[in-house]
């Protein structure tokens, strides 16, 4: 009898442990396993994480938006012109293999987590790939920036071909990031284009199109474009500050415009989002103006005339520049 009481007594307890096993499980982020990384689970090489936001299926309705896109900084964050590569060597070399506690003697011992300093903003979607898919990019990174200081033209293009397959493409911000607060708003599902308006969509892959509270906001852009240091890594870094100079000293101080606004509407950009690479956002971002005379006091033929500049910068924007 003593053991039959055993026995239900620790079933019962299993059972409660279960139970509240589920209950914590669902407590927070329900809905987590709708999402694109969770259905087809960590990438394992560069290939598979490509693959996994595969976004070449919008090319057939949506060209123009795509051209626009694959002249845009967008279509290169981890390339660049080839400066952001050998940025990354950079700071892999002169940074993760000096710091005593980073774990990271060489190129080979780098993992996601040391990546994301960088890849948080410059290719946020390795966050859903596994250590192996940073040390394949690490890998590609060196390879390329070998081949060229040493003038080997074939693996230079391959390795560029490689580098540049990794993009802030449409699924990273029509899907991955179109939400921010996912308690509220729900977590961006598998097969769901998220934009402004919910309806069906004419994709196999992505039949559902759905309001994204966020598509048209700041706070979209400001998920990388951020606010700062980024305090939640074990090696905090400062980058790009955009959106908190946006919110601090423009929208406090009345400011209406949003960046999409600015960076895309009214500069006819469209998807080819720039800032001073384009020149007419350049004179739409700063006012210049110079005000210069000579000034010739004594014999000019002996002397070099006094020279009297004055110049004024005028931040018209909504956030500090530079900025990023």
């Amino acid at each position: 009898m003593n053991k039959l009481k055993f026995t239900w007594a620790k079933a019962l307890y299993l059972m409660a442990a279960v139970l509240l096993a589920a209950t914590s499980a669902s407590a927070a982020g329900v809905g987590k396993d709708g999402q694109i990384s969770a259905k087809r689970g960590k990438a394992t090489t560069i290939a598979e994480l490509v693959a996994m936001y595969d976004s070449s299926s919008c090319i057939e309705c949506h060209e123009d938006t795509h051209d626009e896109w694959a002249n845009s900084p967008h279509s290169k964050p981890l390339f660049g012109t080839g400066r952001t590569a050998a940025t990354f060597k950079t700071a892999i070399k002169n940074g993760m293999m000096s710091w005593a506690f980073s774990g990271v003697e060489s190129p080979d011992d780098v993992t996601v987590e040391h990546l994301q300093g960088c890849t948080k903003c410059h290719l946020p979607q390795l966050a859903d790939a596994t250590d192996d898919v940073a040390k394949e990019i690490v890998t590609s990174i060196n390879s390329w920036y070998d081949a060229v200081r040493g003038g080997d033209a074939e693996t230079r293009a391959l390795e560029e071909e490689k580098l540049l397959s990794l993009n802030i493409n449409c699924l990273i911000c029509h899907n991955r990031n179109a939400i921010t607060h996912k308690w509220t708003d729900g977590y961006p599902q598998d097969g769901v284009v998220y934009g402004s308006m919910d309806g069906e969509h004419p994709a196999d892959d992505f039949p559902v199109m759905k309001e994204s509270p966020i598509m048209s906001a700041s706070i979209l852009c400001g998920q990388c474009h951020g606010l700062g240091p980024n305090l939640e890594l074990d090696n905090p870094t400062q980058c790009a500050t955009a959106y908190g100079s946006y919110l601090w000293a423009y929208k406090a101080e009345g400011g209406q415009e949003t960046c999409q606004e600015c960076h895309m509407e009214k500069s006819g950009l469209g998807h080819n989002i720039l800032s001073y690479r384009d020149e007419g956002m350049a004179q739409a971002a700063v006012a210049f103006d110079v005000e210069a005379f000579g000034s010739n006091w004594r014999d000019g033929s002996l002397y070099t005339p006094k020279a009297v500049v004055k110049v004024s910068m005028t931040n018209k924007s909504g956030h500090s520049i530079p900025d990023g």
